[in-house]
């Protein structure tokens, strides 16, 4: 679905990602991993279309068999290729509504009945969204907020769900529920491309992890075998 080759990504004079090469197959969840500054924002902020600078190439391929490369096209054209951004901070518009952000996610769609299918759907899998949908998005806990960048970023009907840091800054309590739905949305036929500092949480759901370190990969493997890896114990989960 998602082949990366020798991504670099510069900032300036700062080379933030250093050539790396990342396979993402249809139905998977992969995760990247590392410490801040280590290039996981700027990889996944490169496949969304966000940030200048990049080289090498990025290369989708939707459901449909339709291959795109990725590099140089806008993030609007992202989302009408299938693939959505959660992104760190949530960035929800804190004077609309509940319902308003969640509607800002499917600007894409004509299609109505799409929309309303959609919005149930993101209804579902966040109850309490549903009891603050006329509620200011601003007046939203932490958690809440977190909830609806995610449903948000459902509502234009991804095939690639991209998440940067669903956990940053929640409770333990929810921080488990909030991978517990990525696990539902994954089973549900999404592809999801995780990146997360909890590495721990993240590794336990994903079939297959990146390790970043000052822009490079330096360990991958499938999430159990990273969970057993020496290196990644002592530096990510607590030895």
């Amino acid at each position: 679905m998602l082949e990366i080759k020798n991504l670099t990504v510069w900032y300036g004079g700062i080379n933030a990602v250093k050539g790396i090469d990342i396979s993402i197959n249809r139905g998977e969840i992969v995760t990247l991993i590392g410490a801040n500054g280590a290039g996981k924002s700027s990889t996944i902020r490169a496949i969304a279309g966000l940030v200048k600078g990049c080289g090498g190439s990025i290369t989708y391929t939707a459901n449909n068999g339709v291959s795109s490369q990725l590099l140089g096209k806008p993030p609007e054209a992202m989302v009408k290729l299938g693939i959505a951004l959660s992104p760190e901070g949530r960035r929800i518009l804190p004077h609309l509504s509940t319902e308003e952000n969640l509607l800002l996610g499917a600007y894409t769609l004509n299609d109505r009945g799409k929309i309303s299918e959609n919005m149930e759907y993101a209804y579902l899998l966040f109850p309490r969204l549903k009891e603050r949908r006329g509620q200011k998005g601003g007046t939203l806990s932490g958690g809440e907020q977190q909830m609806l960048a995610v449903a948000r970023s459902l509502m234009s009907s991804p095939e690639l769900l991209m998440l940067d840091e669903p956990s940053l800054g929640l409770a333990p309590i929810l921080v488990d529920e909030v991978f517990e739905i990525i696990k539902t949305i994954n089973t549900e036929g999404r592809t999801i491309l995780l990146v997360e500092q909890n590495a721990l949480a993240a590794l336990k759901i994903a079939h297959k992890a990146y390790v970043l370190e000052v822009g490079s990969i330096t360990i991958q493997g499938n999430g159990n075998d990273l969970l057993a890896n020496p290196k990644v114990k002592e530096a990510y989960l607590g030895g």
